[in-house]
Parts: structure tokens; sequence; C-alpha cells
């Protein structure tokens, strides 16, 4: 209580302090990017305008907002990533007007100068031209892609945790002034987190004595800097990129193996395998071998049902990325406490749909049919006249699996099996079959395509 008192008096007094003005922040990319190698000679780049593209407005609770959701100063950060880069001599274009009416002023009071002094005008250097204009924008900004939460309460005291992640892209172009042809083009994207935590007392601790208190706080990636973060990397990925394509040229040509463009490709690569949320994706091959193990507790015409312990062996086949044949074969026992045992052997056939198949993490459900053959005794161990029959099952079940790798997978699942016939613990009683239901826990070995 002490501590969460503390702690909501220091979030009142943050705001309060002041701070001084400093250089700012640098972000991930950065210092990759002026790692980079040198280059053979420098790149003359022109930037007329790198605009926002998206056309956004701020989200209001409140009303509507006419400021933008992103920056409008993108052009400037393109400049400075390519001044950071040491690859690129940026020429001003966005305010080319600005500089030519400069340029009219200097010929204009050189002219005068000359005149008084019977002097001969001095003329002004030409303007450097661009070998290649960079051309783009931020071309979107997606919000809420994710968002979720989590939190407890109880008695009064609890807390909780709310999350949500926007995105911002990001295409840059490197176009050649001497033919219009586009030598390049690259895409990156940069997630943007907020996140917000809160934590609480509300009770009453005597009577009329009421106990309230409240801490939190909430934190958001500077969009500014995100937008940074993801033109730098434009950056980035147009030098790589080029200098794979030929198109510029290394001062020193073994470095085509320094770390930062090994780093460059393997991040590439695995970029081919993630998802639009940035997760990592995977594809199951088509045909696994799985063993289960785990307990049954019997529901029926007895009472005081006990668990009994089961297993199977399964061949799964997949059809599509979705669908997939499970063929099971098991055993095990079903009993009720003094009134009767049953060995039953089963064989199925079911149908199983995985939810998420592209990630490690599969959640999936299943329907089926099966047969099973009951061998049932009584208490005494005597074997019951009836109870030694073949019926079939309707099988539902829920599970999830997670893949080690890119053959082993481990998998919890709860099934259900109800017969067709009341023939499982040798009695007929009652207008509902008998049926089991299973906790097991298995492995599954992958292979093929």
């Amino acid at each position: 209580m002490f501590l969460i008192f503390i702690s909501g008096c220091n979030s009142f007094l943050e705001p309060v302090k002041t701070y001084n003005a400093t250089v700012g922040p640098t972000t991930t990319v950065s210092k990759q990017l002026s790692s980079l190698p040198q280059p053979k000679e420098k790149i003359v780049a022109a930037v007329y305008k790198f605009r926002d593209q998206t056309g956004q407005y701020k989200a209001s609770n409140v009303g509507t907002s006419w400021s933008t959701a992103v920056t409008q100063g993108a052009t400037s950060i393109l400049l400075k990533a390519l001044e950071e880069s040491g690859w690129f001599i940026a020429i001003e274009r966005e305010g080319l007007s600005n500089l030519l009416n400069e340029r009219k002023i200097i010929r204009s009071s050189r002219a005068n100068y000359s005149a008084n002094k019977n002097e001969n005008e001095q003329l002004l250097p030409p303007l450097l031209y661009a070998g290649v204009i960079l051309e783009g924008g931020i071309i979107s900004y997606d919000t809420n892609i994710l968002t979720g939460g989590e939190g407890v309460k109880y008695f009064g005291v609890g807390g909780s945790d709310q999350y949500r992640q926007d995105r911002i892209s990001i295409y840059l172009r490197a176009i050649s002034t001497q033919s219009g042809r586009i030598l390049k083009t690259v895409y990156t994207t940069k997630m943007i987190l907020s996140q917000q935590v809160d934590v609480g007392v509300y009770r009453f601790v005597d009577f009329q004595r009421l106990l309230e208190v409240e801490t939190g706080y909430s934190s958001n990636e500077p969009v500014e800097l995100c937008v940074k973060e993801a033109i730098e990397k434009a950056v980035e990925s147009l030098i790589v990129e080029g200098i794979k394509d030929n198109l510029w040229s290394l001062k020193n040509p073994s470095d085509i193996t320094s770390h930062v463009i090994q780093e460059y490709e393997q991040e590439k690569e695995k970029m081919k395998v993630v998802d639009s949320f940035g997760e990592n994706t995977i594809k199951r091959p088509q045909l696994s071998l799985g063993i289960n193990v785990g307990s049954q507790f019997y529901s029926g015409d007895y009472s005081n049902s006990r668990y009994e312990p089961a297993g199977a062996l399964s061949l799964h086949i997949s059809f599509s990325q979705k669908f997939s044949f499970h063929i099971n074969i098991g055993a095990g026992r079903v009993s009720a406490d003094k009134s009767f045992t049953s060995d039953i052997t089963n064989g199925d056939i079911i149908l199983n749909y995985s939810l998420s198949p592209q990630y490690r993490l599969n959640p999936f459900v299943q329907l089926g049919i099966g047969a099973i053959n009951a061998t049932s005794s009584d208490r005494n161990g005597n074997a019951i006249e009836s109870g030694n029959t073949w019926s079939l099952s309707l099988i539902s079940g829920v599970g999830v699996e997670y893949l080690f790798g890119s053959s082993v997978g481990l998998q919890v699942l709860g099934d259900h099996h109800y017969l067709i016939t009341d023939n499982l613990d040798g009695v007929r009683h009652g207008k509902y079959n008998d049926y089991y239901w299973g906790i097991r826990f298995g492995i599954n070995f992958y292979f093929g395509r």
C-alpha cells in the first residue's frame, strides 16, 4: 500500500519537472546507417518533396481534429538521413525558389558594385545538378492493427494493462536524371507501440471509511521518431540494394562482406516469413506421425467415475493449409468406482481444422467418427455378458500445438466421445447414451513436403 501511494505521488509530481533542450535522439537504425562501408564516389541526389501521402488526421474523441497523423517534415528527415549515411551529396530542391531568388539578389548586388567601381561583374558558379532524384513518401499509417490487454481485480484491489500497435510504411525510389529510369524501389515499415498500465485500490477499510488509491502510466512511441527510423531504414536498404545491383560501387570491393551488409541480407531473408503483424510464419509439412497419452473420464449409467489411462498412435495427412485428416488407433480404459471397468480399443477418422497453421502456436478443433470395442467387467472382475460390443462414436475436440523447429510439435488435446449405443458400461438405462471425456498430451513428428 505504501509503495502504491509513493508511486502515485511520484506520477503526480513528474509533469512539473522541466527539461533542457538537447540534441535530438538517435534511433536503432542510425548506428547501422553510419556504419555502412564508404562509397567509391558520393552520389549527388535531389529530393524535391518527400510527402505524407496518407492524408490522415489525428483521431479525436471530442470532435474533428485538423492535426495530421504524421509529420509533414519528412523531406528534412530524409535529407538528414542521406547526410548521415555518407553516400550522398544532397542538394537543395524543396526550397529551390528561395535559392534562385537569393542568387538573383547576389547577381544584382555584384552588378551594381561592378558598375560603380568600373570592374567586371563576377559570375556565380553554376548550381550543382543531381545524378539521381529520390522520390516516394509516407504511404500508409495504419492504426489499431493490434489491440489488447489484461487485468485482474479482487476485493477492490487490482490492475490492468492495455496496449495498441500502429504501423507506418515508407516507400523510397531512386530515379536516373539522364534516362528517367527507376533504378530501385525499397519499402520499409515501423510498428508504433502505445501502452497504458493502471493499478488501484478501492475498498472500505472500516465503517464509512473508504480507501481509494490510483496510479498508472502510459507510454507512446513518438511518431516523428518512428518516421525517422523508417526513413533511415529505407536509405540503408536503397544503398545496399544499389550495391548488389551494381548501381553504385564500394571504395573497397571487399567491404561487400561487411557485417552491416550481411545483417541486412539476414534480415531480408527473415522478413520473407513474417506476416503483417510482425510474427514469424511457418509452413507445416503435409505428413506427420503422432503419439499421445492421457486420461479418460466416463459419464453414463453409473456414478463415481474414475480417471483412467489412455493412449493412441495417429497419422496426419494435410490436404490444405488449414484442413487435415487424422487416423488414430488407440487403447484405454473407463470405469466407475465399485461398479464396472471397461477396456476399450478404438479407431478414429477425424477432420482437423487449424486456426493458425502459419504460426508455431496453433489452436485447432476436431470433428470425426470412430469405432470402439469395449470389454467390460463388474467390480469383482467377472465379464459382463452384454459388455463386449462394438459401437460407433461421434468425436469432437479442441486443442493447441506448439511447433519446435520444423519437425517436432507438442500438443494438448481435450476430446469428447459420444457413443451411438448405450452398452459401454453393460447397462442400458436412460435416454442418453454413454460417453467419455479425455485430456491428452502428445508429440507429433513432421516429415514430407
